[in-house]
């Protein structure tokens, strides 16, 4: 969707706060500290019959929960996942011991998110804030200017999806997926996640410059701006802010998906 630099500023304000305030679930103290000069008491199930006998180690649920979406992700080379329990998050994975993914697997992963229902909300708030600050004034305002920039919104979400996740990692033989670090310090793996928009997998674990990222969201933005966009706005200059914001977006994306995991266990855990 096209936004004044004002919103995309205050949206992109909007996601990090919400963002920060689930990354900060993370810093909570742990319930079991003691204390201080008191030592915990040992608690003994009624199945102890030897209070010296050493209990038997039991895997947590979380363990079990996480053991099991990281198999699900190795047999399937995709995710269940979604950001913030809602938008898609079908192409992140936890784990490097994944299978390829054919070109009929990117088509149907890609589609599958793109026409997820809660994509339907999603666009409509952003048509909405188009709508409120009366951006590509070509579209009017009411309801038929609102159902266009709805469109317009659901379109290039949709055009972008397709071409950087689809059409050229299918062409390039690149691996649309983010593979998620999961250790290290928090500018560590802030680093390694805005890297991936230069840098990808190909479909045989090689790195490669991520020309599906980078072409395929000029080439989203170009076709979109010169097609059902207000001809007013079919300039290249217009096409080359579309394409940076998309660049900005999709950054800001994949550092949310490489800490997201963590802060979902911790959320789970509660």
């Amino acid at each position: 969707m096209r936004f004044s630099p004002r919103w995309k500023f205050w949206f992109l304000v909007l996601v990090a706060s919400l963002f920060v305030t689930s990354a900060s679930a993370q810093q909570t103290a742990s319930p079991s500290s003691a204390t201080p000069g008191q030592q915990p008491q040992p608690t003994r199930s009624p199945q102890q019959g030897n209070p010296s006998a050493a209990p038997q180690s039991q895997p947590s649920d979380q363990s079990q929960n996480q053991s099991g979406d990281v198999k699900k992700q190795e047999q399937t080379g995709t995710s269940t996942d979604r950001l913030f329990f809602a938008l898609p998050n079908f192409l992140t994975v936890e784990t490097k011991n994944v299978p390829p993914l054919t070109v009929g697997q990117k088509f149907k992963v890609v589609a599958r998110g793109s026409f997820d229902p809660i994509e339907i909300p999603w666009y409509a708030a952003l048509a909405g804030i188009s709508q409120a600050e009366n951006s590509e004034p070509g579209y009017g305002q009411g309801a038929e200017g609102y159902g266009k920039r709805f469109g317009a919104a659901f379109a290039d979400g949709t055009i972008e999806n397709f071409f950087t996740g689809a059409i050229l990692p299918s062409v390039l033989h690149q691996d649309p997926r983010f593979y998620q670090l999961g250790k290290g310090s928090f500018w560590h793996r802030a680093g390694y996640a805005m890297s991936r928009i230069v840098v990808t997998r190909t479909d045989s674990g090689n790195s490669q410059f991520n020309f599906s990222e980078v072409f395929g969201s000029a080439a989203s933005a170009a076709i979109s701006t010169y097609s059902y966009h207000p001809r007013d706005d079919r300039t290249p200059s217009n096409t080359a802010s579309v394409w940076g914001a998309q660049i900005g977006y999709d950054t800001f994306t994949l550092v949310m998906k490489e800490f997201w995991p963590d802060i979902r266990r911790k959320l789970k855990k509660k």
